[in-house]
């Protein structure tokens, strides 16, 4: 997408769009320093973000859901399951299935590092910002996830 012209009447929300997305960046960035590197990839997280927000899902379902080939998801989850991030079980409704679901380790390791992350922005919250300044970014949280919405 190319960057948006600039006229006097836009020009301050274009240098907004800019200096909101390097900062955002960045911040992305000192939150995930918090936590130890993960040497998963897109396709790895995407899944177990996943099963996380949807519950247990079929190699296919999961495919489907991510756009992907059977034989590509295969491979991601036999990775995830090597690592003892998930584990399957039998489908209840239809025993020839195998439901794809988090393990209890893994769900315990997400936990701790979103924990690991939100302690970080509290200290930081705390010691960057005043009262005021915090009620201001809130405010301003409530903007951004309308942007996001959008």
């Amino acid at each position: 997408m190319a960057k948006p012209s600039s006229t006097p009447d836009t020009a301050p929300s274009v240098a907004l769009a800019g200096d909101l997305r390097i900062t955002l960046g960045k911040l992305i960035r000192r939150v995930r320093e918090q936590t130890q590197a993960h040497d998963l990839t897109a396709a790895q997280k995407s899944v177990l973000l996943r099963l996380e927000r949807d519950g247990p899902a079929t190699v296919s379902a999961l495919a489907r859901a991510e756009s992907v080939r059977p034989q590509s998801m295969r491979v991601t989850v036999g990775t995830l399951e090597t690592m003892k991030a998930v584990t399957g079980k039998p489908d209840p409704t239809d025993g020839r299935q195998t439901l794809i679901e988090l393990t209890a380790g893994f769900r315990k390791k997400v936990t701790e590092v979103r924990a690991a992350k939100e302690d970080w922005l509290f200290r930081a919250l705390e010691a960057q910002l005043s009262p005021q300044e915090r009620r201001e970014l809130a405010a301003a949280v409530k903007l951004l996830q309308r942007l996001a919405d959008f």
